[in-house]
């Protein structure tokens, strides 16, 4: 069974990522230790609530350089809604610099007639990398939960792994790079679906612990 590190920034449901990630076959282990992230063999940055504090807290704990080098690493990285955020250059919903390991923007919806900001409950994503490991065994277009108001913008936008339209707007719901991959919305809480997701994720982690040893 691998061990996953899942950050503890103080920013979220971290109980309920682990849950998802224990139902899918790991090891989780909550944790703000710089060594204990760069030990394990694969990294969860979890989130929920907003971009400024999220950030104060990853710079108040010291984890912005361990968060950096587990990507640089290479092993496999998974960040969950405002840890996806989070990962990108700055946010209009604070005035916090974020990770920049992401180039590019977090915007908020525009608000439309009957729109709710934010989006909340069930949606569909469309999967635009469509060979991506992570969404093995999905539906073309699975239902996931959701819970924002701000999406991420990337500037390079074949990192785009999957869309979601709310109202009028088509926006990123999941992007992957290589060992990166990060979504918005809540595999935790997306019944099947998320935790097929999770588990392919652990599969992945899995995968490159074995090719280590």
């Amino acid at each position: 069974m691998v061990e996953i590190a899942v950050i503890d920034y103080d920013m979220g449901n971290l109980h309920s990522a682990c849950k998802g990630l224990e139902k899918a076959g790991a090891k989780p282990k909550i944790t703000d230790s710089p060594r204990e992230i760069e030990q394990a063999a694969g990294v969860v940055l979890p989130g929920v609530g907003a971009f400024d504090p999220a950030m104060q807290q990853i710079r108040r704990r010291n984890l912005e350089k361990p968060i950096k080098e587990a990507i640089a690493s290479g092993k496999p990285f998974l960040g969950i809604c405002l840890g996806l955020q989070i990962l990108f250059e700055a946010s209009e919903e604070g005035q916090q610099e974020g990770l920049g390991v992401i180039p590019g923007q977090v915007k908020r919806f525009l608000a439309e007639p009957n729109l709710t900001i934010p989006q909340m409950g069930w949606n569909q994503l469309e999967l635009t990398q469509t060979d991506l490991n992570l969404w093995k065994g999905l539906p073309r277009q699975p239902y996931v939960y959701f819970v924002h108001s701000y999406y991420v913008q990337p500037l390079e936008t074949e990192i785009t792994a999957a869309t979601v339209t709310h109202g009028s707007q088509t926006v990123t719901a999941a992007i992957a790079a290589g060992n990166l991959q990060a979504v918005q919305f809540h595999p935790e809480k997306s019944s099947l679906n998320g935790l097929k997701i999770l588990a392919n994720f652990v599969k992945k982690v899995s995968k490159n612990e074995n090719l280590r040893e």
